[in-house]
């Protein structure tokens, strides 16, 4: 039987075990995901970190999750009470929808029913986890202008240019991949890298696919709708309880999603990797091992955020855009085309592969070369600037002169200045 048979045939019981499977595995990961980040981080700048709750601290999360729905709700006077309690449900929802598409592993017998380790596999499969992820950015705008306050309205406005921008890179990486596995579906492009990963074969549209993931997660070094010395704490600024940990539910969990999306398009899925698979393939493939294989991937990928997140400063935000629209898209462009008369000329079958090889790196050394004939751009000069102290405040006019505090007219500022008391000399001259 086929993928799409298996899982039509999956009883009710089944179908609802996997999906409470799936809202945990969200809610473990996410706890998991924290500690881990606090530990990691805290590692790399030499502090320890998290170890008070718990074993070694790992319990920190659990208390944290305790914690968080008892806190206090503030909510602002000027906040649209409506929208601002549906937007984190708005955030949540659609990155667990993500899950449901995911091939987590091949076939395997649960309480003695074959099913397949997904919940759906849908023909464009890929496309529901673009808009799922496209979908988050709703409740972050919603976010934003709900609270009646400036600083989060203007980080639900960055982040929705944010994910636009980066969404439009991310999606355009994967047009490679459908063309190379032929199909939408994410099964189907698992299936499709038995012999090597896309990650080998399409370099341009992983390593673009994962700085896209990145940016649209508003995770460091591109966290700008949540930039602290800018916008204090960004959408979420006026968020407490529960409702704030739903949106730190949702970034985590869309941290997963991207991850193991990236596995399933780039990495194999949950195909064993390359020195392990030689030992014995239909071993390694086959049963509950593949899981093994997809939740490594998956977390090597995680730790890569983490490890961006302390080592890389942030970026301004014209970098942020820049990257994006002038170098992601444009890249992306200029690679679909190549890979699609790559694929044309294979087709006809007249030229080799080593030919299109070669006439591709003398095509890259011409472009390197032409690039620095470029000629260096000139700095037009402005006006002078004004001459600045060491405290960066403008230098006061030369001819500049205080006033003596004893001339007449100071006298007579200073006593217009001050009330007069009654029966005074004041009113004595004013009598006079």
């Amino acid at each position: 039987m086929t993928r799409a048979e298996l899982l039509a045939d999956d009883p009710f019981w089944l179908i609802l075990i996997k999906c409470v499977a799936l809202l945990a595995l969200g809610a473990l990961m996410t706890m998991f995901m924290i500690i881990w980040e606090r530990k990691v981080v805290a590692r790399m700048q030499h502090r320890p970190g998290p170890n008070r709750v718990g074993p070694g601290g790992w319990l920190q999360s659990l208390a944290d999750a305790i914690k968080l729905p008892f806190k206090e709700q503030i909510i602002p006077d000027t906040a649209d009470r409506k929208v601002y309690f549906l937007a984190p449900i708005v955030s949540t929802v659609p990155a667990f929808l993500a899950f449901s598409v995911i091939p987590f592993g091949p076939e395997v017998s649960i309480f003695g029913e074959r099913t397949v380790l997904q919940l759906v596999d849908l023909p464009v499969g890929v496309l529901v986890v673009l808009a799922c992820s496209s979908l988050g950015v709703y409740g972050i705008v919603l976010a934003g202008w709900s609270s009646g306050s400036p600083y989060p309205l203007l980080g639900g406005l960055r982040s929705a240019a944010q994910v636009i921008s980066y969404e439009i890179a991310l999606g355009l990486s994967i047009v490679a991949v459908i063309l190379h596995a032929g199909s939408l579906s994410t099964g189907d492009i698992v299936d499709a890298q038995t012999g090597i990963w896309f990650a080998v074969t399409l370099v341009p549209s992983f390593l673009i696919f994962f700085v896209s993931m990145i940016g649209e997660t508003n995770r460091a070094p591109f966290d700008l709708p949540e930039a602290e010395s800018e916008l204090v704490g960004g959408f979420h600024t006026e968020y407490s309880s529960m409702k704030f940990a739903l949106f730190f539910l949702a970034e985590y969990v869309n941290m997963v999603i991207v991850s193991a999306m990236c596995t399933t398009l780039f990495l194999g899925g949950y195909m064993a990797p390359w020195p392990i698979s030689l030992i014995n393939d239909n071993m390694f493939n086959s049963g509950w091992w593949p899981m093994i294989w997809f939740f490594g991937k998956t977390l090597l990928l995680l730790f890569v955020f983490i490890w961006l997140r302390g080592t890389l400063p942030r970026l301004r935000y014209d970098q942020f855009m820049r990257l994006g629209w002038k170098f992601l898209v444009p890249a992306n462009l200029v690679w679909i085309v190549g890979v699609t008369a790559i694929r044309a000329f294979r087709a006809e079958g007249e030229i080799s592969s080593t030919t299109i090889l070669v006439a591709g790196g003398v095509l890259l050394l011409l472009l390197i070369g032409l690039s620095f004939l470029l000629p260096e751009k000139t700095v037009q000069q402005g006006p002078k600037p004004v001459e600045l102290t060491g405290g960066g405040y403008p230098v006061p006019p030369l001819d500049l002169q205080v006033p003596d505090k004893n001339s007449p007219k100071a006298v007579r500022a200073r006593r217009r200045r001050q009330p007069a008391a009654v029966g005074g000399p004041a009113e004595k001259e004013t009598e006079q």
